[in-house]
């Protein structure tokens, strides 16, 4: 069965359910080795190799859990991800699956650590090792026409998001920022979230909070990637 990468539309409010668990993905530099489960035929890395890619530490943050790693569709924060998505309402139900991009096989390498600072800021990585046609297809994915904005419900709960998309970047060998105001009630929160494709894996971060930026989600973004050509060999 196959599944997408996280919609907009319930990304937005996923935070508090996407914390990562598993073994601790250490603080080891050298090149990651073949071990573990066995890769996805056609995408090279196992999940093994993409915890050891991940980012150990990020300036200012704090590592939130442990790291979690290995096919898609069993880690929790995946699963918890799924549930919420049940549970979202959204006014337009052409934005459901707002910036998806394609499918993802839940047989997929992955690797997931999220890190946390004390003004309420989420960052989660995410690493997916995929072969380069499915990377740039994600890269490519655009948020469709009539859904810069929209309403979603949980519960009895509304909130009202704005979506920006910039244009194409260039990070890792291609990528795409999205960010989304959310506001609920009185609060509000912002989340931008950057998708880059680098050889054989594909690297998204997003970023949460009510002080979130587009340049810190780039920066960390970078981070991200130059630590995992570092370590993927």
């Amino acid at each position: 069965m196959a599944h997408r990468l996280f919609p907009i539309t319930a990304l937005v409010l996923a935070f508090p359910l996407l914390t990562a668990c598993g073994d601790d993905g250490g603080t080891r530099s050298e090149p990651a080795r073949a071990t573990g489960r066995a890769a996805l035929a056609g995408t090279g890395y196992t999940s093994d190799q993409l915890r050891q890619a991940l980012l150990a530490e990020l300036p200012g943050y704090q590592r939130a859990g442990e790291t979690d790693a290995g096919e898609y569709g069993t880690r929790k924060a995946i699963q918890n991800f799924e549930q919420l998505q049940r549970q979202v309402r959204v006014d337009n139900p052409r934005c459901r699956r707002a910036a998806a991009g394609p499918e993802i096989d839940r047989a997929t390498p992955v690797a997931i650590a999220t890190f946390t600072r004390g003004n309420g800021q989420t960052v989660t990585e995410t690493l997916l090792a995929m072969d380069d046609e499915t990377t740039e297809k994600h890269v490519k994915a655009r948020v469709p026409a009539g859904c810069q904005t929209f309403r979603a419900q949980v519960g009895s709960q509304w909130s009202e998001h704005t979506v920006v998309e910039r244009p194409p970047g260039t990070l890792g060998e291609g990528s795409r920022t999205v960010g989304v105001s959310t506001t609920t009630g009185a609060s509000n929160a912002k989340t931008w979230y950057v998708v880059l494709r680098g050889r054989r894996y594909l690297a998204t971060i997003s970023l949460y909070g009510p002080a979130a930026t587009r340049t810190e989600a780039e920066q960390i973004a970078r981070l991200a990637d130059e630590q995992a050509r570092r370590i993927l060999p």
